[in-house]
């Protein structure tokens, strides 16, 4: 699991702009997360509790914080492998199929060509 500082975060509480009458429209129950370094936004309104939300806000932002990261990971590591796949030498037998493919393909550009007049 992704530790996230609590420096990193900017946390504000808005109005909530659902339908739950008086309590909702007093208090400021929403709760608005940005986490600094990347840049990403939440923002959750699901209870009426502002407490409630502030932990449901965080449990979404390290949610995708942490696929952003692993997602950086992954794609990382496939162009690693990429890389190490096209420096690798080809063995014999793919060699001689690459040649065999070349001859026939030049056989048949060599037959494409008209006949010309003697």
């Amino acid at each position: 699991m992704i530790k996230i500082r609590e420096a990193d975060l900017e946390e504000k509480f808005i109005c909530s702009s659902k339908p739950g009458g008086q309590k909702v429209n007093k208090t400021s129950a929403c709760v608005y997360l940005r986490h600094r370094p990347t840049g990403i936004e939440v923002k959750c309104q699901r209870e009426r509790s502002q407490a409630l939300n502030r932990l449901l806000a965080r449990r979404i932002l390290v949610g995708k914080v942490e696929s952003l990261v692993l997602g950086r990971e992954a794609r990382e590591r496939k162009e690693i492998e990429k890389i190490r796949r096209q420096k690798r030498r080809r063995s014999r037998r793919a060699r001689e199929k690459i040649l065999r493919d070349k001859k026939i393909h030049s056989e048949k550009k060599r037959l494409r060509i008209s006949p010309g007049i003697e």
